[in-house]
């Protein structure tokens, strides 16, 4: 369709209008190829006119001259229940020249999700009317994802915000340099910010943004305060929300984790520059030995076109700290929960022992002792109570209990080119067990565990059932501070299918991983033993990847995890006996040990060429 015209009428609008659609699912996009090419062209608009809206919401804007070209536009449509139909409007202002066109209109990923026949395991959740089957990940997120609004009923709304009427039970923190701003439709720069909020797709709805423009800084900050949480426990809690960031100067948005009320925090997640014009979806999972918050920082760019939007905040498995819903953020002092303070009447428990601990150093729950960060989550309880190796990996892990031993799977990324994160059909690691294949599963994922050798014991695999051919799954431990110079871990490991990927171990500290292990191909109908070594190392991750095949028959799974040997040198102040070198920090190693390539001292000592 095209629009070729040369009069000077004054004001003159063309315009096309879509069929009536009824509603679309919540990963819906609209995407299309525009010519808008002349001396005097003119813009063009898109909109969205919603039954029962009056006010229209525009999707899409061209300005002007954008050369002799075919481009294309990719548009957000979202989870619309009501009908609606387009509009595409062109407006000429006096002198017009040039031609406009549009060309190849195509909606992808709207139907809502089909009807299932069963729905099982803890991973899913069968919507009530649709039949639909979804990932349980995307319940109370404030989206309806079944089409029935079954997966949002009765979901606590003390633990997700859509901003519609203002903050909830969030805060503005006062310690940053400026506020973040409500708002509803597009921000008042062009070319930046949404154009509308996530929860309606409309511009009737609600989000926060961060304006960018003057008197903002280079770097300035905005921080939004979660209310307090209970600790997570073994369980895990999962933090979803929205953001937008659309703008060629957008800076930063970063989501923080904190124990202590006066202090940053540990940086859980950011994103840096633009996204493009699109809402997209994050999921993170927290777990927390002590009372926590979630602070979202958003950071200006250098220029006026950075805005960023945040919009549809939700928490899943998390609880309330008792008591203390509307005390957080600035009126805590020290570590969160200490403070004696009162709501509607009720006190707040000290769940932490008095102590005298700097923010640089761990609080052991009974006592109160204080110990250095370096120790907690090495392997060796420092704390009478154990309470620093609580919220760490464990030392060995058979998933017998049905647990993860402190293992998460960092946030599952968006999916190429889409928006939304499809976490149904993402590869992932999940926990399985013989009594639960398939028929034709058997083929290819173990009958049998490795720590029982039976149907019923359990083990970790990722089903690539999901997925496409390249696609990769990780699952990672909580950062451990320090491992002695012997340390290793072992586990057993089934790859057996026609079509089996890779299975990598990998080391991840601060931005840098590296592949330490990496096994490729099928291996036979049987568990494989696996060692790998990882010596003296600090602040890191030790990450399981998979990667899937070119088809469904090859799960990578494993069991029996051990780390061995891995807590950090203990210096004794007895003798070393004949049989010992000492070292040059005076720790004992056997002779044995000298000269073999391996830093056993951790000073390197037993590696000196002068032995």
């Amino acid at each position: 369709m095209f629009i070729l015209k040369n009069s000077s009428n004054i004001s003159q609008i063309a315009r096309l209008r879509s069929p009536k659609f009824r509603q679309t699912g919540s990963n819906c996009t609209l995407s299309f190829w525009y010519y808008n090419y002349g001396q005097s062209v003119g813009a063009a608009e898109l909109q969205l006119l919603v039954d029962g809206l009056k006010r229209p919401t525009v999707l899409w804007r061209t300005y002007y001259n954008e050369g002799n070209q075919w481009l294309k536009a990719v548009i957000q449509l979202g989870r619309l229940p009501h009908p609606f139909q387009f509009s595409l409007d062109k407006i000429s202002l006096g002198f017009y020249e040039g031609v406009s066109a549009i060309d190849d209109i195509r909606f992808e990923n709207c139907a809502l999700p089909p009807p299932a026949l069963s729905c099982e395991g803890p991973n899913h959740f069968w919507c009530r009317d649709t039949k639909a089957c979804i990932d349980s990940l995307l319940v109370c997120d404030l989206v309806d994802d079944c089409g029935d609004g079954s997966d949002e009923d009765s979901c606590n709304p003390d633990l997700q915000c859509n901003f519609e009427n203002g903050l909830c039970n969030w805060e503005q923190d006062i310690e940053d340099d400026f506020d973040w701003v409500r708002i509803r439709g597009p921000t008042p720069t062009v070319n930046t910010g949404p154009l509308k909020d996530h929860t309606t797709g409309t511009a009737r709805g609600h989000y926060f943004y961060l304006e960018s423009s003057e008197p903002r800084q280079f770097r300035d900050a905005a921080v939004l305060l979660s209310p307090l949480f209970n600790p997570s426990g073994n369980g895990t809690c999962v933090f979803r929300f929205h953001y937008h960031m659309f703008g060629k100067e957008v800076y930063k948005l970063s989501v923080f984790q904190r124990t202590v009320s006066n202090t940053k925090g540990w940086l859980l997640w950011y994103k840096f520059g633009n996204q493009e014009n699109r809402w997209i979806r994050q999921t993170l999972f927290i777990s927390s030995s002590k009372p926590f918050q979630i602070l979202v920082k958003g950071t200006v760019g250098d220029g006026f076109t950075g805005d960023i939007g945040l919009d549809d905040v939700s928490f899943l498995g998390c609880t309330l700290y008792s008591g203390a819903q509307h005390c957080f953020g600035s009126f805590f002092k020290g570590n969160l929960p200490s403070v004696s303070t009162t709501t509607s009447g009720t006190s707040v428990p000290a769940t932490l022992p008095m102590n005298n601990c700097t923010e640089k150093e761990f609080v052991c729950r009974a006592s109160g002792h204080c110990i250095q960060m370096i120790q907690m989550c090495d392997f060796r309880p420092d704390c009478f109570d154990k309470s620093d190796e609580s919220a760490c990996v464990m030392e060995v892990c058979d998933f017998e209990d049905k647990g993860l031993c402190g293992w998460h799977q960092p946030a599952l990324e968006q999916m190429s080119g889409n928006y939304s994160i499809h976490i149904t059909n993402t590869f992932k690691w999940q926990l399985g067990r013989g009594a639960n294949l398939y028929p034709e599963q058997e083929q290819h994922c173990p009958l049998t565990d490795h720590t029982t050798c039976t149907e019923e014991g359990w083990y970790l695999f990722a089903d690539s059932s999901n997925g496409e051919f390249g696609h990769t799954a990780d699952i990672a431990t909580p950062v451990i501070s320090l491992t002695g110079p012997r340390c290793k871990i072992i586990f057993w490991n089934h790859m057996n299918g026609s079509t089996i990927g890779v299975l990598e171990v990998l080391c991840k500290s601060s931005n840098k991983t590296s592949k330490l292990w990496t096994q490729s191909g099928s291996q036979g109908p049987q568990w494989n033993r696996a060692e790998v070594f990882l010596g003296i190392r600090s602040n890191f991750q030790v990450i399981f990847r998979a990667k899937r095949g070119v088809s469904y028959m090859g799960d990578v799974a494993v069991d029996d995890i051990t780390f061995e040997d891995c807590s950090p040198l203990l210096i004794s102040d007895k003798p070393c006996t004949s049989e010992e070198f000492m070292c040059a920090n005076k720790y004992c190693i056997p002779k044995n040990n000298l000269c073999d390539f391996v830093n056993d001292c951790a000073d390197n000592s037993d590696e000196s060429p002068s032995i």
